[in-house]
């Protein structure tokens, strides 16, 4: 199963815009991905819906694809709390994770994407090199919230690729 984690809980997110361009895009090649926002989730507590999530969501997932925004020049503290309530062995070890940051300033959260990566290292995930920084998304999008810059629906495209060719071989 793959997951595309929209890594923020502010709903109408640009992070959520990009993750269902993620979705769309896989689609279009016959690829299912199941979308999970942190929008809304009691993350602070093991309670019955979160074991739900961990059961219904990450357990199964084998492939991850993380969008990321920039919060103070790293990842949100809600992305954290995920993994940090999850019993991080079931839900996380031995998977794959690609790597997307969402920015309106210009570095596309590469400082961010950094410190998610020796995360999601320690937590015995393999991340993919490409990982792709998204800068002035604001810029990007249409009145609609669809992706309209064709440069970055071409490097998003390219790194759907190489990921997906990886899994081939």
């Amino acid at each position: 199963m793959i997951t595309i984690i929209s890594g923020t809980t502010r709903k109408g997110s640009y992070t959520e815009k990009i993750a269902l361009e993620y979705q769309f895009l896989l689609k279009e090649r016959g690829i299912e991905a199941k979308i999970f926002s942190l929008a809304g989730v009691n993350l602070l507590e093991r309670d019955a819906a979160f074991e739900k999530i961990e059961k219904e969501v990450l357990i199964p997932t084998t492939t991850f694809i993380i969008i990321s925004p920039e919060y103070n020049g790293s990842f949100p503290g809600a992305l954290k709390l995920l993994m940090d309530t999850s019993k991080v062995h079931f839900c996380w070890w031995h998977k794959k994770a690609l790597l997307t940051g969402v920015a309106t300033g210009r570095a596309g959260n590469l400082r961010g994407m950094e410190h998610l990566t020796g995360v999601l290292n320690h937590m015995k995930i393999m991340v993919h090199f490409n990982k792709l920084p998204i800068s002035v998304v604001d810029k990007l999008l249409n009145e609609d919230g669809k992706l309209i810059d064709e440069l970055t629906i071409k490097a998003i495209n390219h790194q759907l690729n190489e990921f997906f060719d990886v899994d081939k071989k």
